[in-house]
């Protein structure tokens, strides 16, 4: 694969790529999971139609886990 010519606007770019790197990956972070293509496809087709955000999806589901797992820990 060829890389494409530098520019002045690439050049500037990489450099702000690497000077704000590590305060990216201490900010943010990434699960990288793979998930089977029609699971993927119907998830994306839900959040589209219903407009709604991965992030939204990944902070709602988990806060509703916890909300399950912690009714379940005190009903025993």
């Amino acid at each position: 694969m060829e890389r494409k010519e530098d520019s002045s606007r690439r050049i500037t770019r990489r450099k702000y790529e690497e000077k704000h790197k590590e305060r990216r990956k201490q900010t943010s972070g990434n699960f990288g999971t793979m998930i089977p293509r029609a699971l993927y496809d119907e998830i994306n087709e839900f959040l589209r139609v219903n407009n709604i955000t991965k992030v939204r999806l990944i902070v709602e589901g988990y806060e509703a886990l916890k909300r399950e797992l912690s009714n379940t820990t005190q009903n025993k």
